[in-house]
């Protein structure tokens, strides 16, 4: 069994453009927390900026990935794809969603048990171990692209003018996304398994989410110290965290 909890937190926005997908229960606003048996899925969305409706693009991805059913059965890239096709048809459709876009990052789970994460855009997907965060999620940016070729450093992607320009997400009209299946060794007692969209990952550092997840605390509570912080920090984008734990009798961490 597996204990996840979820926030969505508008912030200084007027709306959220951020939605969280926990099993059967798809919100843009407040807390999900669940115990769960698998199968199931775990994913946040970011309505794409600039791009109209992107609150509508968030909520409608995740209940997409919602109503496919998932099981060990699933083609998850052929379901993924088709998302796209769908939100890319009903964005034609009418000229207020037109062009509406959303980033997907998300874990899977089997009835087995086996674990498939997965990626479009640049939410991201992280692991706490032993104390220590690690990425597992690459960001599909023009910055990341940027700092593997060399060009920049680590510090200049987090001020550099194109910071926000991302490759093709769910629902694009010109392009096809590319879904990243993202490597993950199963999980050992005591991970937490981190989503989030980049309201966060942009105001909070890896040391600073450390330095959180370490508290001895409920995880709600901790989930919420990131918010704060990450309000505190100056945030000016919606804040979404996932977080995820194996749990033997599903209980809260």
């Amino acid at each position: 069994m597996f204990y996840c909890i979820g926030i969505t937190e508008k912030g200084v926005m007027s709306h959220n453009e951020d939605a969280l997908l926990i099993n059967r229960d798809v919100i843009d606003s407040g807390i999900s927390e669940q115990s769960i048996q698998p199968p199931f899925i775990a994913a946040v969305s970011d309505g794409v900026s600039g791009e109209r409706s992107g609150e509508l693009a968030s909520k409608m991805c995740l209940e997409l990935v919602r109503d496919m059913n998932y099981s060990k059965d699933t083609d998850l890239e052929s379901a993924l794809l088709g998302i796209h096709r769908k939100m890319a048809d009903y964005s034609r459709s009418d000229p207020e969603t037109h062009n509406m876009q959303a980033t997907l990052c998300g874990i899977a789970v089997d009835e087995e048990n086996r674990i498939i994460t997965f990626n479009v855009g640049d939410s991201r997907l992280y692991r706490f171990r032993q104390g220590k965060l690690r990425q597992i999620s690459r960001d599909q940016s023009l910055v990341q692209l940027l700092y593997e070729e060399g060009t920049i450093t680590m510090e200049e992607r987090k001020t550099h003018v194109h910071r926000h320009i991302i490759f093709p997400v769910l629902g694009n009209l010109k392009s096809e996304p590319k879904v990243e299946f993202l490597p993950l060794d199963g999980m050992e007692y005591g991970d937490v398994l981190l989503l989030c969209t980049d309201g966060l990952s942009d105001s909070v550092s890896p040391l600073d989410i450390e330095a959180i997840l370490e508290y001895p605390e409920p995880l709600k509570t901790r989930l919420e110290r990131l918010v704060k912080q990450a309000l505190e920090k100056g945030c000016k984008d919606n804040i979404t965290i996932i977080a995820m734990v194996y749990s033997e009798d599903g209980g809260r961490e």
